[in-house]
């Protein structure tokens, strides 16, 4: 796997922050858990149920020692999102982020609810059913 950062931007590895001081190309050449700065989402941009969820995963991958602290969290909000959402497609991608997660394969169910975010913004979409979008914001 190949990266390519730019000056000051920093990939999270194994847990590790690592800042590139200039522009620089890395290939990892075994497995790895990372994350790019670009897939960071901050504290207070978890507004939504599926970013709440999307926060949580991150986490695990951030800090893999806090990992099974975090997967209790995780599925404690899982279970309130899903109760929230009656969207089959939501539901079934949440199933299946949980599969991922339970494999630990959290940066695959990091970006399977990054791909959820568009249903999400429909349903909680002023033109939308109150009652829907009440319902989404109260599961979290």
């Amino acid at each position: 796997m190949k990266i390519g950062l730019k000056a000051g931007e920093r990939l999270f590895l194994n847990g590790a922050v690592i800042r590139a001081e200039r522009k620089i190309n890395l290939e990892l050449l075994n497995d790895a858990v990372f994350l790019l700065e670009g897939h960071i989402l901050q504290q207070e941009e978890a507004s939504t149920p599926l970013r709440q969820i999307y926060f949580i995963l991150q986490s695990m991958v951030m800090d893999p020692a806090s990992a099974p602290m975090m997967r209790d969290l995780f599925e404690m909000v899982l279970l309130s999102v899903r109760r929230g959402f009656s969207d089959e497609e939501v539901l079934d991608g949440l199933d299946e982020v949980a599969a991922l997660a339970g494999d630990g394969r959290w940066f695959e169910a990091m970006k399977l609810v990054r791909n959820l975010y568009h249903i999400e913004a429909e349903l909680m979409k002023p033109s939308a059913s109150p009652k829907v979008a009440a319902s989404i914001l109260a599961a979290v």
